[in-house]
């Protein structure tokens, strides 16, 4: 499995196991968890993504009990967690309205939470879950610093940010933000045109893609299934791996991240590593997915 560098401390394989899903698996136990990642690590997934508020608060412990029933596991993962969002449920169900809250205190009782959680003792990727209209980017950025340099995580980054949005924060901090993790599929292609991913790239961001595959809402489209279909047929390949290839053949390395409770799905995420798209089959399914030829 290719691997994506995100800092001197830091790098990530190219396709990364989403954890979002983990505790809607209605037969979901710490063996089930631990074959999960078994199953990712015999391919070289190593990345596993979390975030604080997936499954009302519930599956980092989920995932942290896997964590310490196999111990040895750690050593081999890369853990992405998220914060700033609040939601009235599980342990924030006193609170009246769904906010963010990117202040000192929060992050950092956040981490400090995950980590409990978890089972481990720093986190090798946070990213900032949503852009705060009320954040103080100073507070913020020497929050996420002062966590680096304390060893709590390794390294920083942000999802659902524009540009003007990862520019604030950086401005307010001495170490790099790493990654930005936007939604990005054949459906939700609007960041290839509006600006993100051309500021991604020319600023050398590695780019993770959440809901790559549109929670499999592209396969119910039904002009952008039937040419997955017809490439899929003719690459001899299936229509979720070319899917995820036309994600992987921009020049920008995005990094998709895919979650699935089924086994025999995990197992095959790699599938979309073989499968090579040309120029001309790339810009079919984009045509496709425009439904339209391009101009």
């Amino acid at each position: 499995m290719e691997r994506v560098k995100l800092s001197d401390d830091i790098e990530i394989s190219r396709l990364v196991y989403g954890m979002w899903r983990l505790t809607d698996d209605p037969s979901h136990s710490t063996e089930a968890t631990i074959a999960k990642l078994d199953a990712c690590l015999e391919q070289g997934i190593t990345t596993i993504d979390q975030a604080n508020i997936y499954g009302a608060y519930t599956a980092e412990a989920e995932f942290g009990k896997a964590l310490k029933e196999s111990p040895n596991l750690r050593q081999q993962i890369e853990i992405v967690s998220k914060c700033d969002i609040v939601w009235p449920a599980g342990r924030f169900a006193d609170h009246r309205v769904k906010h963010y809250d990117t202040s000192r205190e929060h992050i950092s009782a956040c981490v400090e939470q995950s980590l409990r959680d978890l089972n481990t003792d720093y986190i090798d990727l946070l990213l900032i879950h949503r852009p705060d209209p009320l954040m103080d980017h100073d507070e913020t950025g020497s929050t996420l610093d002062a966590l680096i340099d304390q060893g709590k995580i390794k390294s920083a980054g942000v999802s659902n940010f524009r540009p003007w949005d990862i520019e604030l924060l950086q401005s307010a901090m001495s170490h790099r933000l790493v990654t930005n993790q936007i939604e990005l599929s054949l459906i939700n292609h609007q960041p290839l045109v509006d600006g993100d991913v051309a500021y991604l790239q020319r600023h050398r961001y590695p780019i993770m893609a959440w809901s790559p595959l549109a929670g499999g809402e592209l396969f119910k489209s039904s002009a952008i299934n039937v040419t997955l279909e017809t490439v899929a047929g003719r690459l001899n390949s299936t229509t979720e791996a070319v899917a995820i290839a036309w994600l992987l053949a921009h020049p920008a390395r995005i990094v998709p991240v895919l979650g699935t409770n089924n086994i025999a799905r995990i197992k095959r995420i790699h599938d979309a590593t073989a499968v090579s798209l040309d120029r001309e089959t790339w810009f079919e399914l984009y045509t496709a997915a425009l439904g339209r030829e391009v101009a």
